[in-house]
């Protein structure tokens, strides 16, 4: 099934007011943050909002995925067990160093997964360090659940102890590994974000450079950049068959009074016709 990651939109957790005007976005994926965005003293409140806003998963027009804590934070247990619930799309991990990480996160998640009867939910392997880098087609290859790798260029760049900048030299051979160990494990890469939400002429030039390079979509900060990074990342003839068939079959499935049924043996609802309505108005 084709995939729309053109956009990967991070919303800080602990900000309800931002949860509540996400329901209203068009970024294919919506992404409640528990992570960077928001102090260390609000993470217990953040995982309250999230989880309560996962209960109205309906009324979002984007997937919706989580962002938990790094695997070095000590916290993922924690997020884990608030977020893991019907509602959630996926789940982004950040920092992601080694596959033991990886194994580590999914033995907690199918535990829970299995005691709320819930499907396996996926996940996002952010890579933000050269540890990261170095191992990130193990990371990509190691389990089902991972759907693509995340560029995260600014702690990279701590980590290599380089000073950020819009076209960081530090950056170039990271930045396009990432794509090619991706691809070769039959995975997605979406990109890093663009930090200047005044520069529009830099995000369109800095995601033309992602999509040469292999990335499917961009992270983004603000809902401004959606249409930029939309227009970048066109759909695929994929994506657009996709989408027609979404469409065609979910129309039959509604005349039949059937809330899901499945494309190319996917299983598809109301999420995924929206998603396939706005991708087609997209092209017109």
């Amino acid at each position: 099934m084709a995939r729309l990651l053109r956009s990967l939109l991070f919303v800080p957790g602990n900000n309800s007011r931002f949860l509540e005007k996400a329901k209203s976005l068009n970024a294919d994926i919506v992404c409640f943050d528990l992570e960077d965005s928001v102090p260390l003293g609000e993470k217990k409140s953040a995982r309250n909002l999230i989880k309560n806003a996962l209960k109205h998963r309906s009324e979002y027009n984007s997937e919706i995925y989580v962002r938990t804590n790094s695997p070095a934070s000590g916290m993922i247990s924690d997020d884990l067990l608030e977020i893991i619930q019907k509602g959630v799309d996926g789940i982004v991990i950040p920092k992601v160093n080694t596959i033991n990480e990886i194994k580590k996160i999914e033995k907690m998640m199918l535990g829970l997964e299995k005691k709320r009867k819930l499907k396996p939910i996926e996940c996002m392997a952010s890579i933000e360090s050269t540890e990261g880098v170095v191992n990130a087609y193990s990371i990509a290859s190691c389990s089902k659940r991972i759907s693509a790798l995340i560029f995260g260029v600014f702690d990279l760049l701590n980590d290599l102890g380089v000073e950020y900048s819009k076209k960081p030299e530090g950056a170039v051979y990271s930045r396009a590994k990432i794509p090619i160990d991706a691809r070769a494990a039959g995975k997605y890469a979406i990109d890093a974000i663009w930090q200047d939400l005044d520069d529009v002429a830099g995000l369109e030039q800095d995601s033309i450079t992602a999509k040469n390079l292999g990335y499917v979509g961009k992270s983004i900060i603000h809902p401004n950049q959606v249409d930029v990074v939309h227009k970048v990342f066109y759909p695929t003839l994929a994506e657009i068959e996709w989408a027609k068939k979404v469409m065609n079959t979910y129309d039959l499935a509604k005349k039949n009074k059937k809330g899901a049924t499945t494309v190319d043996g996917k299983m598809i609802d109301e999420v995924h016709y929206k998603q396939a309505v706005t991708l087609l108005n997209s092209i017109k």
